[in-house]
Parts: structure tokens; C-alpha cells; sequence
């Protein structure tokens, strides 16, 4: 795993991958949602939400790349603990907001909205389909803001009514999803 630019471009990470619940996102898949990102965010602006964050890679990526609003939810003491390491070891602890706990009651629970929301699901979830719906009920996104599901191409959501556009780097898939229906850059 690495952070791909920024402040800690290049810099490379060995989570203990042994046992963990975790299917970090490729470098190249990143990479590319990362490059649609550039062209229509700002992110020193952004507020930041990463759910099933796993070994962080997200988060790390949005606070190399100027974020500094960003909150890191997942329910596996290994991954927290990894992400808590490697936030110290960052010095981002001030930027990175870690939450322990499961995603969908911290979805209900919430009380807050964000700019951009990432969520990287186990690709066997039984609820995977259900994420979007979630985070659409309970206001979680801000009305220019993007939510992108990361999942396999069992699931399609192009007839969802958030349905914005999707994004395909080999089996993983990003789709976007967000209020207005403004296509994003490269359409």
C-alpha cells in the first residue's frame, strides 16, 4: 500500500494483512479515482468520510493531498490500531478523526454531512446494496458533495436515483453517486 501524492507521495505502508478482514484498494484503482477527484474537488476544502476504512489508505491519501477534516470509521480493533500507528506516525492525529465501531450505526447516528464519502465494504456484505440508500436517508452528504461505493461487479446501481456515474479498474468498480445529476470530468 502507498500514498500515491501530496505531502506523503511514495511513502509505502505493510499493514499486517494476516487474518485481517480487509481488501485494500489497488494502487492503480485508487490512482484513478484519485485523478477523477482532482478535476472536481478542492481538497483543502473537503470534509471527509471513510467508511469500512480498513487500513486507512483513503483517508491517508485525502490528508496528503491537503484535507484536514477527516473521519476514519471501521469496526476491526486490528485496523484501528494500524491506523492509529500510522496516524502518530504521520503526525496527522489532528487531521484524522478515528472512530471504532460499526458503520451502519455510526451512519444512523451520525448527525453530521460531508463534502466527499468514501465506502469500502467487504465485496461479500450481505447489505452491500443497501449502503447508498443509508447514506441518502440520514443526510449524510452535502448537496454538491459525492459518494463513492467500492464494489465487484456483482452489484450495479446505475438504477438507483443517486446514481451519478461509475468508474471500472479491472473488478473494482467506484460509483459515484450524488444529488444533482452534473456528470463528472472525462464524460
Amino acid at each position: 500500500m502507498r500514498i500515491i501524492s501530496g505531502e506523503f507521495g511514495g511513502r509505502r505502508f505493510n499493514p499486517p494483512a494476516k487474518n485481517w478482514p480487509t481488501r485494500p484498494t489497488t494502487d492503480i484503482a485508487k490512482e484513478g479515482l484519485f485523478n477523477v477527484l482532482m478535476n472536481h474537488f478542492d481538497f483543502s476544502n473537503l470534509k471527509v468520510l471513510d467508511l469500512f476504512g480498513g487500513t486507512g489508505n483513503h483517508s491517508y491519501e485525502f490528508i496528503s493531498r491537503g484535507s484536514t477534516d477527516v473521519t476514519y470509521v471501521d469496526k476491526f480493533y486490528g485496523c484501528v490500531a494500524f491506523v492509529k500507528k500510522t496516524a502518530r506516525e504521520l503526525d496527522i492525529e489532528d487531521k484524522l478523526r478515528i472512530v471504532k465501531g460499526d458503520v451502519f450505526k455510526f451512519v444512523a447516528n451520525c448527525g453530521e454531512d460531508y463534502d466527499y464519502i468514501f465506502a469500502g465494504p467487504p465485496y461479500p456484505l450481505p447489505n452491500l446494496d443497501s449502503i447508498p440508500d443509508h447514506i441518502f436517508k440520514h443526510q449524510l452528504l452535502r448537496a454538491e458533495g459525492w459518494f463513492v461505493l467500492e464494489h465487484n461487479p456483482h452489484h450495479d446501481f446505475k438504477s438507483h436515483p443517486h446514481y451519478l456515474d461509475e468508474r471500472h479498474y479491472g473488478k473494482t468498480i467506484f460509483t459515484i453517486f450524488n444529488y444533482s445529476p452534473t456528470p463528472p470530468p472525462g464524460n
